[in-house]
C-alpha cells in the first residue's frame, strides 16, 4: 500500500466572525504567539508524514503564499544583520513540504475547495484533508499519524474526532457509533451540527478526515442546502456505500474559529513558552485583582 502523502487544505473562507481584521488578513494567519495559526497546520501533517499540501485559496489570502515562500530580501537582511536564528526560521517554513496554491471556483460551501483539487489526486489515492484554522497537537504521537494509521488497518475513510459539549454540537459535525476498538468507531451516522436535542453522542468532527477519491463523485452528486456545498453531507452519502470511521486523536485541540477561542490558544501557548511564561502569569494575576 502505498503511503498517503498529499492533503488537502481549504484557506478561502471569508472569515467574517474576526471582521475588520480579516478583511485583509487571511483568518489563517492570525497569530498564534509568533506563528500564523496555518502554520501549526502544515507543521502536524509535516509531522505525520505528509509531503504534498494544496493550497485551495481565495481572493485575498496571497499572505498565505508569501509566509511558505522564500523571502530573498528579508533573508539577505537577517543574514547581514547576524541574525542567524531568525533567518534559519524563515528558511525553514519554505521548506516544510511541497506547496500547490489553486483558486476555490464554484458555490460557496466546505465541499467546494475539495472538489476543486480532484485533478491533483490520483485516480485510486487517499488523501488528508485539514481545514486551515484549527490543529491537534501532542508532542509523542503524531495526531494526523493518528488517523493515518487506523486508515492503514481498515482501508477506509476515517473521521478525526473529540470530546465536546452541547454547545459543541451545535458548531461541529457529530459522529454516532460503535467503538469497536480503544478511541476507533464504525460510524453509524454523522450529521452535519445536530445541536444537543437531536443526539445523544457527543463525538465532534474536528480538523481533519482521511478521505478517499469517491468523495469527489458523492460531491458532485450532493445538492446545494441553503445555498452552500457541504462537505459533511456527501461523506454522511459516502457512509452510505462503505464504512466509515472516526478515531478520537489523542492530543490537545486549539482553534481559531472564534474570538475567544483564538484568545484562549494564544494564551495556553503563552503560558507553554519559558520566556514569556512569568510575564503572562503576573498580568493574569493582577487582572484577578
Amino acid at each position: 500500500m502505498e503511503k498517503i502523502t498529499k492533503a488537502i487544505v481549504p484557506v478561502a473562507g471569508l472569515g467574517t466572525r474576526f471582521l475588520p481584521v480579516t478583511k485583509a488578513l487571511p483568518k489563517e494567519m492570525l497569530p498564534i504567539v509568533d506563528k500564523p495559526v496555518v502554520q501549526y497546520v502544515v507543521e502536524e501533517l509535516v509531522r505525520g508524514g505528509i509531503t504534498d499540501i494544496i493550497f485551495v485559496t481565495g481572493q485575498g489570502k496571497r499572505a498565505i503564499e508569501d509566509h511558505f515562500d522564500f523571502n530573498p530580501i528579508l533573508e539577505t537582511w537577517l543574514e547581514k544583520s547576524g541574525k542567524t536564528r531568525e533567518l534559519e526560521e524563515i528558511r525553514k517554513i519554505a521548506s516544510l513540504a511541497n506547496f500547490v496554491y489553486i483558486r476555490q471556483k464554484g458555490p460557496y460551501g466546505n465541499g467546494t475547495p475539495v472538489l476543486n483539487a480532484r485533478h491533483l489526486i490520483g485516480k485510486d489515492e487517499p488523501f488528508v484533508l485539514a481545514w486551515g484554522d484549527e490543529f491537534f497537537q501532542n508532542p509523542e504521537n503524531s495526531p494526523i499519524g493518528q488517523i493515518l494509521d487506523v486508515y492503514e488497518k481498515y482501508q477506509n475513510p476515517v473521521l478525526c474526532v473529540h470530546d465536546t459539549d452541547d454547545e459543541g454540537t451545535k458548531r461541529f459535525g457529530i459522529v454516532e457509533g460503535e467503538e469497536v476498538e480503544t478511541s476507533i468507531f464504525k460510524i453509524s451516522k454523522f450529521v452535519e451540527k445536530p445541536g444537543p436535542s437531536a443526539t445523544k453522542s457527543r463525538l465532534a468532527h474536528l480538523w481533519s478526515y482521511v478521505l478517499t477519491p469517491d468523495i469527489f463523485t458523492e460531491l458532485e452528486r450532493t445538492p446545494i442546502r441553503n445555498n452552500e456545498l457541504w462537505l459533511a453531507d456527501a461523506v454522511a452519502n459516502l457512509g452510505k456505500k462503505r464504512q466509515l470511521y472516526a478515531k478520537k486523536v489523542d492530543g490537545k485541540y486549539f482553534d481559531v474559529g472564534t474570538k475567544s477561542s483564538w484568545l484562549k490558544t494564544n494564551l495556553a501557548f503563552g503560558l507553554a513558552n519559558d520566556i514569556m511564561r512569568e510575564d503572562i502569569e503576573k498580568f493574569l494575576k493582577n487582572m484577578k485583582a
